[in-house]
């Protein structure tokens, strides 16, 4: 059997071992849910800047040629070796 003092220290070793186990359970927890507002503003954000993404690139596409056209304009002829 054991003695009054090993049982104290069994005791109290077993306290122990459950706080630690609440407290990583409340760092998993913790760290799922930041994860999961990170990710969650993330898509928001995408959501709400489609429609200045979309026309941001519509007018890039639309003043590309405007752009190869100048650059053409401008461009050096090549040196001969």
């Amino acid at each position: 059997m054991l003695e009054s003092s090993e049982r104290d220290i069994l005791l109290e070793n077993n306290k122990m071992l459950h706080k630690l186990l609440r407290a990583q359970r409340w760092a998993t927890a913790w760290s799922v849910l930041r994860w999961l507002v990170i990710i969650g503003l993330t898509v928001v954000g995408y959501y709400y800047s489609q429609p200045y993404l979309d026309q941001l690139l519509k007018t890039y596409q639309q003043i590309q040629p405007q752009l190869q056209n100048l650059n053409e304009a401008f461009k050096l002829p090549a040196k001969s070796p």
